[in-house]
């Protein structure tokens, strides 16, 4: 082999070595693994509550009293845009709290009645609550008639954000952006709330203007059939669910706003879920679902809306509100998930350490930090395999160097005859054998001057020869 081309070998395979041992820690790949795009998701969504209660003076008959009822509870899904306690939900999820409606105030007043007045007028009638239903139901005309005009309701409205570790936080509404009006919703249905709460996991947000259709998303939110579900505990009801589908079409609302159509499914209590790609960032906000026709229609999946990422991008300009995607919970919490799915179970709970610290008390920090804990560590055989290959490299890189070092003054026996034949200034010939084995050989080189090596070493002046005439040493 030519020493050029073995150069040449010898430098690309260090190349390949060295991109294979040094490659950069926060290098990744166009696509995360589905497993990987969600666990880095699930931290970031929360519960959003909108909740309101009331304090009702009414007279059943017998004098004014105050009553307390039953709170108007709506739930729906939020995530975090900013780790600095901003998060992204719909508008109608916060709306009775935000602008309670009329119907809702005498919602309340009417169950304040109910139950202050029915149980009183049952008593007189010397009748048991649930005995008699008829005359329950007239009673309770009875009660509207006479109490319900007179009664007062004072609303307290508040919105909560309960996080999947369980920490609920009050919130603030700063940003408001109603849908449209006659109940539907709309392309800029978005609210963007406020919570006294720091280095939260966080949601980065994506480029709608690329998506494709047949792009896969998943749909991370808290379905009302989760929540009330009698056989899960409260914990469990806590933690995001996740539904698959893919982008199915380009679509505008009824107030002309672009959004989203997806098949994958989503309930009520979705609403304002986040929308994730492969690369954990969000494409966009889901928005509203499709119903059957009739008065009590049910949600026909397959397609449902979402508010682009785009959309919410200019929501939040000119806020507080920074969707840059940056968290100290993010940094230790995808590095640890980036290590756990190269198998460096070791590194990966360290890391899974550090996020506990950030934020304790995530479930899917928990569970996973338990999973690379008992797993074992793998035998590194790519290192193995690169050190291994680096090493012959380098030995072979050795011998070579050691060779050409040895041979690189040596030209063959064709390249002197030709300057013999050729040259005008043909070269000088050196014997450098010692004198015992010039004496002995057979051997003459036509035109040499012989010289010892001893002679050599010692200096001795053999002739004068200009210093750009070409020697040639033959030895053994």
């Amino acid at each position: 082999m030519r020493p050029m081309r073995l150069f040449t070998l010898v430098r690309a395979l260090a190349v390949l070595i060295a991109l294979l041992l040094f490659r950069p820690a926060g290098t990744t790949a166009a696509h995360l693994s589905v497993q990987e795009a969600v666990l880095r998701a699930k931290p970031a969504v929360a519960l959003v509550v909108s909740e309101v209660s009331a304090d009702v003076r009414l007279n059943c008959g017998s004098g004014e009293t105050r009553v307390a009822p039953t709170p108007f509870r709506e739930t729906g899904t939020g995530w975090v845009i900013d780790a600095n306690g901003f998060l992204i939900t719909n508008a109608h999820v916060v709306q009775p709290a935000y602008s309670p409606p009329l119907w809702l105030i005498n919602s309340l007043t009417r169950r304040a009645v109910e139950s202050a007045c029915i149980p009183i007028m049952l008593g007189k009638m010397g009748v048991m609550p649930g005995e008699r239903p008829d005359l329950e139901d007239q009673l309770k005309r009875r009660a509207f008639e006479t109490a319900l005009p007179t009664a007062s309701a004072r609303i307290e409205p508040a919105v909560f954000v309960v996080l999947s570790n369980g920490t609920r936080l009050q919130a603030e509404v700063k940003k408001y952006s109603p849908p449209v009006a006659g109940g539907e919703m709309s392309g800029r249905d978005l609210a963007l709330l406020k919570v006294n709460a720091k280095n939260l996991p966080v949601l980065p947000l994506g480029d709608s203007k690329s998506a494709q259709i047949g792009d896969p998303i998943h749909i991370l939110g808290f379905p009302g059939v989760v929540l009330s579900h009698e056989l899960l505990n409260q914990s469990a009801k806590a933690e995001a669910s996740v539904t698959n589908g893919a982008i199915s079409g380009f679509k505008q609302d009824v107030a002309d706003n672009l959004v989203i159509q997806t098949d994958a499914p989503a309930a009520w209590g979705n609403s304002g879920g986040p929308a994730v790609n492969l690369h954990a960032e969000v494409t966009g906000v889901l928005t509203f679902v499709s119903l059957a026709p009739g008065p009590e229609g049910s949600i026909v999946q397959g397609f449902n809306f979402i508010i682009p990422s785009a959309a919410v991008r200019d929501f939040v300009q000119e806020t507080e509100a920074k969707p840059d995607g940056r968290s100290k919970f993010n940094d230790e919490w995808w590095a640890g998930l980036r290590d756990f799915f190269d198998q460096s179970y070791r590194s990966a709970g360290r890391h899974f350490e550090a996020t506990d610290k950030v934020q304790p008390g995530f479930p899917d920090v928990k569970r996973i930090r338990a999973e690379a804990r008992s797993r074992p560590t793998p035998i590194p055989w790519a290192w193995l395999t690169s050190g291994v290959t680096f090493l012959s490299v380098a030995a072979y890189g050795g011998m070579w160097t050691l060779r050409w070092k040895r041979n690189r003054f040596r030209i063959p026996a064709s390249e002197v005859v030709r300057l013999l034949e050729e040259s005008a200034e043909p070269p000088m010939l050196l014997d450098v054998r010692s004198a015992n084995s010039y004496a002995k050989s057979p051997l003459r080189i036509p035109n040499a001057v012989h010289i010892t090596p001893q002679q050599l070493q010692e200096g001795a002046t053999v002739m004068k020869i200009e210093p750009d005439r070409t020697v040639v040493a033959y030895c053994t």
